[in-house]
């Protein structure tokens, strides 16, 4: 089971910083996908991670804004999001899923899914 926390209020022009892990499963492995979802807007990918090498990808949306990174010493994803703006708040979600090491994909499904964790940005 996955887990998604960091989430809540941010300031525009501020920085966000969200953790994914799991406990009893090792995400060294697997692909881990960030995707967030807004009212009235489709889901969207915002960026992947492989598993073993940290391979990542970007969507064009956020590339120049996001990082991903990959601890596996506390088994957690990071996402972290610069420049923030009102039109960022959404229902931000991790899934993971196995994949050839090396590889992830922005268009793949993923089979295993977090709850997820508002982001409010907002002054």
């Amino acid at each position: 089971q996955l887990v998604e926390s960091g989430g809540g209020l941010v300031q525009p022009g501020g920085t966000l910083r969200l953790a994914c892990t799991a406990a009893g499963t090792s995400l060294d492995y697997y692909a881990i996908a960030w995707f967030r979802l807004a009212p009235g807007k489709e889901r969207e990918t915002l960026s992947c991670i492989s598993g073993i090498y940290s391979t990542t990808l970007n969507g064009d949306s956020v590339k120049a804004r996001v990082r991903i990174s990959r601890d596996g010493s506390c088994n957690t994803v990071f996402l972290e999001m610069e420049s923030l703006t009102p039109d960022n708040t959404a229902g931000y979600s991790c899934a993971a899923t196995p994949l050839p090491v090396g590889h992830c994909s922005l268009y793949q499904d993923y089979q295993y899914w977090g709850q997820g964790t508002q982001v409010t940005v907002s002054s």
